[in-house]
């Protein structure tokens, strides 16, 4: 569904690429967790796939069709939920009546189901809402686009823990056949229940395109304490509980769930590739 190949991309004014030369294919019908250090361009990235940034070389292609063409046909199966947003000094309902007609599959059901998952009524106006609302009912209203392609940029920041699990809830809920949805985070804990594929990006470099299957397939997450430590550890940090590690899993071992922030120091230290 999303083609991007040899890439490259700098922000005017700047001398440091982004992106060199980076190439990579996202699947229909998965979600997928974005993650990388602050500053390796996860959201420049969400932004050139959206076709609001323009790479310099390369080609990202969206159903085929090249995201920096804007073309309306892209542009009704792609959503973006920045990081940080502005909404007008409207109610939802006059959004909704202004912004429904370009999206051919747009659904008050799943819009009213979302809110209703978040707790928040209809008849809502974006200039009395908090920040933390705003974003909620913005993501709410992305979901209902029913678009093939939706990218959330740090969807959980500015929610609060009990918001958090009511993401998840409604992420969940708004995912259907054929659809796409991509989630840059830096706090892996909040997304990892909902994630089918992980990339890890750094460096201007891929560092990881697998499915969580595959991953928890091939290794095992848990616990030791020091005196348990042995050569089948690959990767291991101290916490509370023991040593966190990650080993080889056994071939009658059971699957264990996937540590995603474990996974992604490891993969960080070239310790796990693809």
């Amino acid at each position: 569904m999303i083609e991007i190949q040899d890439i490259s991309y700098k922000y005017a004014g700047s001398r440091v690429n982004v992106f060199d030369h980076f190439s990579l294919t996202l699947n229909e019908n998965s979600i997928y967790g974005l993650l990388g250090k602050n500053g390796t361009g996860k959201s420049t990235l969400l932004y050139l796939i959206s076709g609001l940034l323009r790479q310099q070389k390369g080609s990202v292609k969206v159903d085929g069709m090249e995201s920096r063409e804007r073309m309306p046909e892209m542009l009704r199966e792609v959503f973006i939920v920045p990081e940080e947003l502005e909404l007008p000094p409207l109610s939802l309902e006059s959004f909704v009546k202004l912004n429904e007609p370009f999206y051919p599959r747009f659904s008050h059901e799943l819009l009213q189901n979302c809110l209703k998952e978040f707790e928040l009524p209809a008849d809502l106006k974006f200039n009395e809402l908090s920040m933390g609302q705003k974003k909620k009912v913005y993501m709410s209203f992305a979901l209902a686009t029913n678009t093939k392609l939706l990218l959330l940029d740090e969807p959980t920041n500015g929610l609060d823990i009990p918001s958090k699990s009511q993401f998840r809830k409604v992420v969940a809920s708004g995912m259907s056949d054929g659809r796409t949805i991509v989630i840059s985070a830096h706090q892996v804990h909040d997304v990892e229940q909902l994630l089918d594929r992980i990339v890890i990006i750094n460096n201007k470099q891929l560092l990881l395109n697998a499915s969580t299957a595959a991953i928890t397939s091939k290794y095992s997450f848990g616990y030791r304490m020091p005196s348990e430590m042995g050569s089948d550890v690959i990767y291991a940090e101290p916490t509370i509980q023991g040593n966190a590690v990650i080993t080889l899993r056994e071939q009658d071992a059971e699957e264990t769930p996937l540590n995603l922030e474990l996974l992604f120091n490891a993969v960080n230290k070239n310790l796990i590739n693809q």
